[in-house]
């Protein structure tokens, strides 16, 4: 969905999968169906991808809010019609200048820095784990924001130093875990995994640590079957994964412009996508586009 389809309200900003959109002591959040890899966007969008991403968000926005505040408002009020679904109303907040990424698995980059030193983000992690093994306790293991390229993983001294507070890092740190304990919890029990997970927190205007972004989605975690899962490998996956594991086999230099996707791959894609947001959630895709009027 490109930014033009809501070209009535200000647009304030464009990433390469959602946009926002001023709607005066508010925001419109919407999410599109481009997917990206190596961080570059595809000429092909997945179809329901954006509405997934969105439906899996405000799902766990309702299920987090006893843990920490969040920015969700809406999934209906004051959503145009043209983005229904994919789209939410949420609260401004002053974001916090960290990735704020948590660990319940050793994998991707994780998995990369472990085997070179035995640490992820300074941590000391046992000696002799397998690849995509279950971590004995979740690790949070924060990263910078990149503007443009890769962001960096950083200890959490690094993070306290960039957010200014370390008492409010430390809340960070503490809520990251215990949201993504409740959640891999959860998930679990409906087949799924969530081997890692990145969140964005900010403060609103009194002060408060607010939940913000998207969250516990295909496109900010690893979400791996259940039923499939053996640690020592990697993992069969949920997320984008398919696509990635398409591009680096392509030919592709992994430089701008990205290529297109054959058919194939966008089918697969969407229906691993869709997939997620109905084993997580327990419900058919099709109800949350029927509560938004998608």
């Amino acid at each position: 969905m490109p930014a033009a389809a809501v070209a009535d309200l200000p647009l304030l900003a464009s990433g390469k999968v959602r946009e926002l959109y001023d709607l005066g002591d508010r925001l419109l959040m919407v999410a599109s169906d481009r997917i990206s890899t190596y961080d570059v966007v595809h000429p092909t969008p997945i179809p329901d991808k954006g509405r997934v991403l969105t439906g899996l968000s405000a799902f766990w926005f309702g299920r987090t809010g006893h843990i920490v505040p969040n920015h969700f408002v809406s999934a209906t009020d004051g959503v145009p019609d043209e983005v229904r679904g994919r789209a939410i109303v949420v609260r401004k907040l002053g974001m916090l200048p960290v990735e704020c990424v948590v660990r319940g698995y050793i994998t991707g980059s994780g998995w990369k820095d472990y085997q070179a030193t035995g640490r992820v983000s300074g941590i000391e992690l046992p000696p002799g784990l397998r690849e995509s093994e279950q971590l004995p306790e979740p690790v949070f293991t924060p990263s910078t924001k990149a503007d443009v390229g890769h962001d960096e993983a950083i200890d959490f001294e690094r993070a306290a130093e960039l957010v200014g507070d370390r008492d409010l890092m430390a809340r960070v740190r503490d809520v990251s875990v215990e949201l993504y304990r409740h959640a891999a919890e959860h998930a679990r029990e409906q087949g799924v995994i969530i081997a890692d997970t990145k969140f964005e927190l900010g403060l609103d205007e009194d002060g408060v640590l607010v939940l913000g972004d998207e969250v516990l989605t295909p496109d900010s975690s690893r979400f791996w079957p259940a039923d499939g899962y053996e640690p020592g490998r990697s993992q069969p996956s949920f997320d984008k994964q398919y696509v990635r594991d398409w591009a680096s086999g392509s030919g592709w230099d992994k430089t701008p412009p990205a290529p297109a996707l054959p058919d194939d791959v966008v089918a697969g894609t969407r229906a691993r996508y869709v997939e997620a947001y109905e084993r997580v959630t327990g419900e058919g895709f099709d109800a949350w586009l029927a509560r938004t009027g998608a």
